[in-house]
């Protein structure tokens, strides 16, 4: 193997094709059977089974993402973590792992959040931004960073960058900082500053941009109609301006077609010509992130098992296509799900091998992949180093970073619009009406507003999910005041894990669909017997147009995320906030980082 790169040529070493061919994948372990078939196994993977230890060190695997399956309780993380790392040195030219995780905060945390310290997300932390400027994403990113350090993970896919610019984004939303690129760029470079200083590689996504789309990439393959002025000025802006004040260990691709970067085709599975995902553009990958942005660190794919990939292409012809393209690592290529996967993996990697020995994928190329992966871990990972459970236990949920998460919480808050109502003046035993998506918002709310209320309050509440409206007509009837909540867009499968769950999103789809129509009908009704109403958007801002008519006072929180606590109390960050709010005990100071009509 020849060392192209002199910066790299001592502290690199020369390691046989096969180990720099699996150095460049990152495998999911997130279920495991002995037995059964590979999509219908639904065991997590929570201890490292001998079969998945001795595909890490025979094959030289380069990471691994965790999910919440695999992260159940402190100990059981730090434990699993020291396998995953000891199999690795097993191997005959062991290498450390990455770990990795999305753990953005807000939406998308993948460690139980009754342990961990999961925040309020990044467009709270945009909402903070006139006032607080970068604090909040310096501290946010600081403190996620610790925990993640204490379990021996190290890799956070984060932050996201994309500018959401687009009302009916149905996976970005509330996982971007603003509509601004500026602010996202200032904000984005502080969190991957703070993530690296505690050791955790950051991860930037999604390269060029999935800010503006109106469809999933884990449903389907969007595509921005952008031109090129545009894409600088607001896709790739955060992206080139990260790179050039604080450049992360990672980028990550986003499945997306971009015909103005690139108007190339690929054939897919169903023999189609079809425009190339940025995934595997070389135009996008190489010539632009690499060329004209200077980026030189390890670009990663998003999941492969995404739908913006794998209605297309195959595993083999997936990563092939995104090495060529001149991407680092591919992500998730096939399913360990049981052990008879593990000749899939085989297969991927002869059939790789043998894309480099016919010249399909060029060989000095993948070394110098190798080189960039080997220089990250050499300068963020210590090799045979062991986590401790008491150094973890004593770091996740700390009471700072608790604290820290109820002041993000807070300052987040935003009133958007406020016609005599706020804050609610409060008499012994006034009767308030909850509306909320489901019943576990509803307990969240009901008991922040009984804590921080001076007078004693009786509380009703109609969840979203499935109400009588006779009874919700009664309970309005009788009510001093109504507080009406939603939460849209509704989750996508990334926040609940991944391609692997997008059957869950059907469950309740009819009752999804529903809920919109139904809280304007029971905000009308309480409108039309004069009760004052209150409407809090939970989640993306821009569903306020719909129900501010219906409205004496608007706030925003940006987040509803639940914990329930060892006495089982139904509580979180943004429903404390909110009632603070609501109770006059604070003021809301948040803005909204993105306009609404």
């Amino acid at each position: 193997m020849t060392i192209s790169n002199p910066s790299l040529a001592s502290t690199t070493p020369d390691l046989p094709l096969a180990v720099q061919l699996g150095q460049k994948l990152m495998l999911d372990f997130r279920y495991f059977c002995q037995q059964g078939q590979s999509e219908t196994c639904r065991t997590p993977m929570t201890t490292l089974p001998p079969e998945l230890a001795d595909v890490l060190g025979k094959y030289h695997i380069g990471g691994v993402i965790l999910f919440s399956e695999n992260t159940q309780d402190i100990a059981q993380i730090v434990n699993l973590n020291n396998q995953l790392q000891s199999a690795a040195q097993n191997a005959k030219h062991p290498q450390p792992l990455f770990i990795a995780i999305d753990q953005e905060g807000g939406r998308v945390a993948r460690i139980n959040r009754a342990q961990a310290t999961s925040f309020t997300g990044n467009m709270s932390i945009g909402a903070t931004y006139p006032l607080h400027d970068t604090h909040y994403a310096t501290k946010v990113a600081s403190a996620i960073g610790k925990e993640l350090a204490s379990l021996g993970i190290n890799v956070n896919f984060a932050p996201t960058v994309d500018v959401n610019m687009n009302a009916d984004n149905p996976v970005i939303n509330v996982r971007s900082f603003s509509e601004n690129p500026d602010v996202v760029a200032k904000l984005g470079a502080e969190q991957v500053k703070a993530f690296e200083q505690q050791n955790v590689i950051s991860a930037l996504k999604h390269f060029p941009g999935h800010g503006d789309t109106h469809v999933d990439s884990h449903t389907g393959l969007p595509r921005v109609d952008h031109d090129e002025q545009t894409i600088w000025q607001n896709d790739l802006a955060p992206f080139q301006s990260v790179i050039n004040t604080n450049s992360p260990g990672m980028i990550m691709t986003a499945h997306i077609q971009y015909p103005a970067l690139d108007s190339s085709t690929v054939q897919n599975k169903h023999g189609e010509q079809m425009l190339k995902p940025a995934t595997m553009s070389r135009k996008i990958m190489h010539n632009l992130l690499r060329d004209k942005l200077g980026y030189q660190g390890v670009i990663i794919t998003d999941a492969l098992d995404m739908a913006g990939i794998s209605d297309f292409f195959d595993a083999e012809a997936a990563v092939i296509e995104t090495f060529k393209a001149g991407v680092d690592i591919a992500l998730m290529p096939i399913a360990m799900r049981t052990p008879s996967d593990i000749k899939k993996l085989e297969q991927l990697l002869q059939a790789l091998t043998n894309a480099v020995s016919q010249g399909v994928l060029d060989e000095q190329e993948v070394a110098r992949s190798a080189q960039r992966i080997h220089a990250l871990k050499d300068k963020f990972i210590k090799s045979n180093t062991k986590v401790s459970a008491n150094i973890a236990h004593s770091t996740l949920g700390n009471p700072a970073h608790r604290k820290l998460e109820a002041e993000l919480a807070l300052a987040a808050i935003t009133q958007v619009k406020n016609t005599a109502l706020l804050p609610i003046n409060v008499k012994t035993h006034s009767k308030v009406h909850i509306i909320m998506p489901d019943q576990r918002k509803c307990e969240a709310m009901r008991q922040a507003l009984e804590l921080y209320s001076k007078a004693p309050l009786q509380i009703s509440c109609s969840s979203l999910q499935g109400f009588d409206p006779s009874i919700a007509h009664a309970a309005i009837e009788q009510a001093d005041w109504v507080i009406g909540a939603h939460a849209s867009p509704q989750q996508s499968a990334v926040e609940i894990g991944g391609m692997e769950d997008v059957s869950k999103l059907e469950e309740f789809a009819l009752s999804r669909q529903e809920q919109p129509s139904a809280l304007k009908a029971l905000l009308k009704y309480a409108k039309a017997h004069h009760k004052q109403t209150l409407f809090i958007s939970l989640r993306a801002p821009y569903e306020i147009t719909q129900f501010s008519p219906y409205s004496d006072a608007v706030l925003a929180s940006y987040a509803y995320n639940i914990d329930v606590d060892n006495s089982n109390r139904v509580a979180g960050p943004a429903f404390t906030a909110l009632a603070q709010v609501i109770l006059g005990q604070a003021s809301a100071s948040g803005t909204l980082p993105v306009t609404i009509k």
